[in-house]
């Protein structure tokens, strides 16, 4: 019997609903005990090593493989030229598989009225709307793969000496859209987030992980419980529940960047959470790991300009002697206006402009061509001068001064 013949859509459907309740029933199940005694912060480790999943996601994996970094599709290993191990069996997660259905309702006008025909009855239409959806699929662990090694992650490297911290620290700043003063804080603590002012105050003099830290904490302060953060959730929050999404945002960002966590406690989080609905307290984890995620990459893009400048910075300075510009980005033309391929006008001036550092060079090498002519030119043979002033003795009036005939020749 064929592969074709031996398939059936209905149990295969059947079999895949069995599956989702299974995957519901297990989320709800993690849900509530990552709020358990330890099991919280081993959740935020597991999201700081796979931010970018979501928390339904994070919680399937950790479930499934506790130890797992980074986590692809069969195809995505592929592409980055690893191959799944045989006999290795796939890691379940949710994939959306959104679909399309026709549904027939009441047309409306620009204001949102329905629209009525001649009989007074609402006039009817057809539109075509999104449904989002989701299907179980498998994802592979780094580790239940071999091949090509996958690239280093520059920042990994940041927190290993003073001069990684220093570029870290930078980078946070520059992360973080709010000012931030190092000050002498009257009242003991370490730093804060001020809503009136929106800026960030930290403890100065404190050593560069706790200043990481506490730069971290303060910035999800002001991403999740500014002003406008708020009003814009609509959410009322207590300042115990602020504390909670704070302190546990930065500790994802902290773990991310293998700054030293130790220090960090949650006992408080299972007393409050314990009076929470599922959904609620899901929705704290879902906002939890998007903060985190959406600081992640804020700073790593600023730690990827910085090494790109520093690298351009050292080879300029090792190869100064050798570039044929001033600058790395001199001999850049631009052609005002821009040529278009499928037309153009002949009689169209084409006006070239060049870099300031270009310029000055095709100066200086339409003046050392010039030199080179005239040195060229005062190169004539002592037969070709005599010949030349005889010529032009030739040409003078008989009838002139013995002085004047001597001078011309």
């Amino acid at each position: 019997m064929s592969k074709e013949a031996a398939f059936d859509p209905k149990k295969a459907a059947e079999d895949r609903k069995r599956e989702m309740e299974e995957i519901t029933a297990k989320l709800e199940q993690g849900v509530k005990e990552v709020f358990q005694g330890e099991n919280y912060k081993e959740y935020l480790k597991f999201c700081a090593k796979l931010p970018r999943y979501s928390v339904n996601n994070q919680l399937l994996i950790m479930m499934q493989k506790p130890d797992a970094t980074v986590c692809q599709s069969y195809t995505g290993w592929k592409d980055a030229g690893r191959q799944v191990k045989k006999g290795e069996h796939g890691i379940r997660i949710l994939a959306p598989a959104p679909y399309k259905i026709e549904r027939e309702q009441d047309k409306l006008d620009q204001r949102g009225r329905p629209i009525l025909d001649r009989d007074g009855e609402p006039v009817k239409e057809v539109v075509e709307i999104k449904v989002n959806a989701f299907k179980p699929v498998s994802t592979f662990d780094v580790s239940q793969t071999e091949g090509k090694p996958l690239p280093k992650v520059g920042v990994e490297e940041l927190t290993g000496s003073v001069e990684g911290y220093a570029m870290l620290l930078d980078a946070i700043l520059q992360a973080v859209p709010v000012p931030v003063t190092f000050e002498n804080i009257e009242s003991g603590a370490k730093g804060f987030y001020h809503l009136e002012e929106n800026r960030i105050a930290v403890q100065e003099g404190m050593s560069e992980a706790q200043t990481v830290k506490t730069i971290l904490h303060e910035a999800s302060h002001q991403a999740l419980h500014s002003r406008e953060a708020m009003q814009q959730s609509g959410d009322k929050k207590s300042r115990g529940q602020k504390e909670v999404e704070a302190e546990s945002v930065a500790f994802v960002v902290c773990q991310h960047y293998g700054i030293d966590t130790s220090d960090y406690s949650f006992g408080y989080v299972a007393g409050w959470a314990a009076d929470k609905e599922l959904k609620e307290l899901k929705g704290s984890l879902d906002l939890i790991r998007r903060s985190a995620a959406d600081l992640i990459v804020k700073i790593d893009d600023k730690v990827a300009e910085m090494t790109s400048t520093k690298d351009i910075d050292a080879f300029v300075a090792e190869h100064a002697d050798e570039l044929p510009f001033d600058s790395p980005v001199a001999g850049y033309i631009e052609i005002t206006p821009p040529a278009e391929l499928d037309t153009v006008a002949s009689d169209r001036p084409i006006a070239i402009t060049a870099e300031a550092g270009l310029a000055k060079d095709m100066k200086e090498a339409e003046k050392r061509e010039k030199t080179k002519k005239e040195k060229a030119a005062k190169k004539t043979s002592l037969k070709d001068k005599l010949k030349a002033g005889k010529e032009k003795a030739a040409k003078i009036p008989r009838k002139t001064s013995a002085k004047e005939e001597q001078k011309a020749m």
